[in-house]
């Protein structure tokens, strides 16, 4: 674990112990919605809106904690939002107050990330931002191993009794808080005055950005806008045949290999280059979204989701560490926060996309169109002259 330095490790057990609460809801949450009258429409609509949520306000917070020189506060504000959502969700079950609440865990999780990523920027060289960003991406997706476990494990004994599972998501959250405090400011020196920063400044930051910003950015978000929800991936499975427990089994195993994999992933990014790593990544999720679209096999379908862990390990960190490695490093949380806005409004785009296409032409439709769009991004990604990174 050498360079992996103790405000990592207590920012990777934050994001471990609030995934673990996010997660234990997450792979029930359209079966939930599903049982209370949510279209499959309406369910695209509701995962587009909370990510776009997240975002916009992960544009504006990034801004404002590089214009303050500050990141902690925004890192414990935002996982308390994240926290105080999940018993939001148990004492609410109408489907309005799921929306607010769903809206208000997005919306903790737009005022921690560019801030949080920062701070990770800050502690790694660029010759090590794959492994630092690598292994907080494995101790994150870890809770999206714990997190359906614990949640498997209760619906056993309490079939569909969703309800509860609100408040136990609420208990791994307080330790996130508690963990939060532990966190310590560095100290920054601010040159200049500390002005009011309106909420759609960030947007500013496109035209001042490195091209080598605008160009990568550009790339990464044409996937997104083809990128959609997790939650299709799950009903397709459960559309092919299979039961509630092994669709959260099966989402379980996902995660698994997904954080097996991100930590020695962004190590070897290191080596070969964070573009290389990238287009790996899209390559493999191009294969599983074409396997989805022609497959209704519960093996073919656990091989897939095998895959989509290794996609996720060689895309998600590795995205984020090549976007620091690029930017100035006074305007990172900017930078990262600038593009994850971008990002959660082409998801938002993608979900809602995917919804119609899946109603009008089916589940597999879905699935090739994305494939399909897939591979012309990663070929954009190959075209792309870049600096040696």
């Amino acid at each position: 674990m050498k360079n992996i330095s103790r405000t990592v490790w207590i920012l990777s057990l934050i994001s471990l112990f609030t995934d673990t609460a996010s997660e234990m809801l997450y792979p029930i949450m359209p079966i939930y919605l599903k049982s209370i009258g949510f279209s499959i429409v309406l369910i695209g609509i509701l995962e587009g809106v909370a990510e776009a949520t997240a975002g916009l306000s992960k544009g504006y917070f990034g801004k404002r904690s590089d214009a303050t020189g500050k990141r902690v506060p925004f890192v414990q504000l935002g996982y308390a939002f994240s926290a105080i959502s999940k018993p939001m969700m148990a004492v609410f079950v109408y489907p309005l107050w799921i929306f607010f609440a769903r809206t208000i865990d997005r919306f903790g999780k737009g005022i921690r990330t560019g801030a949080r990523d920062a701070i990770l920027s800050d502690e790694a060289t660029p010759q090590t931002k794959g492994k630092i960003f690598g292994f907080h991406r494995s101790m994150d997706t870890l809770g999206a191993v714990f997190g359906p476990s614990l949640a498997l494990l209760y619906l056993y004994f309490y079939p569909e009794n969703y309800v509860t599972l609100f408040y136990i998501a609420f208990i791994p959250g307080l330790l996130a808080i508690a963990a939060s405090l532990l966190l310590k400011e560095k100290k920054k020196t601010i040159t200049s005055e500390i002005k009011a920063t309106p909420f759609f400044s960030f947007l500013g930051y496109w035209k001042v950005s490195p091209p080598m910003y605008r160009k990568v950015v550009v790339g990464l978000l044409a996937f997104n806008l083809f990128n959609s929800s997790d939650v299709f991936l799950l009903l397709k499975a459960k559309e092919s045949g299979l039961s509630d427990s092994l669709v959260i089994g099966i989402y379980i195993f996902y995660n698994l290999v997904y954080a097996l994999f991100a930590f020695p992933i962004g190590i070897l990014a290191d080596k070969i280059g964070l573009k290389k790593m990238l287009v790996f990544g899209i390559g493999i999720f191009s294969i599983v979204y074409f396997g989805m679209g022609f497959s209704q096999n519960i093996y073919v379908f656990a091989g897939l989701f095998a895959l989509y862990g290794i996609y996720a390990a060689a895309t998600e960190g590795i995205s984020k560490a090549w976007i620091s490695n690029i930017s100035n490093k006074k305007d990172i949380a900017t930078a990262i926060g600038t593009y994850s806005s971008f990002q959660s409004f082409f998801t938002m785009l993608a979900s809602s996309m995917a919804g119609l296409i899946w109603y009008q032409f089916g589940a597999d439709a879905t699935f090739i169109v994305t494939a399909c769009a897939s591979i012309l991004i990663g070929l954009y990604f190959v075209l792309m002259t870049t600096e040696k990174i």
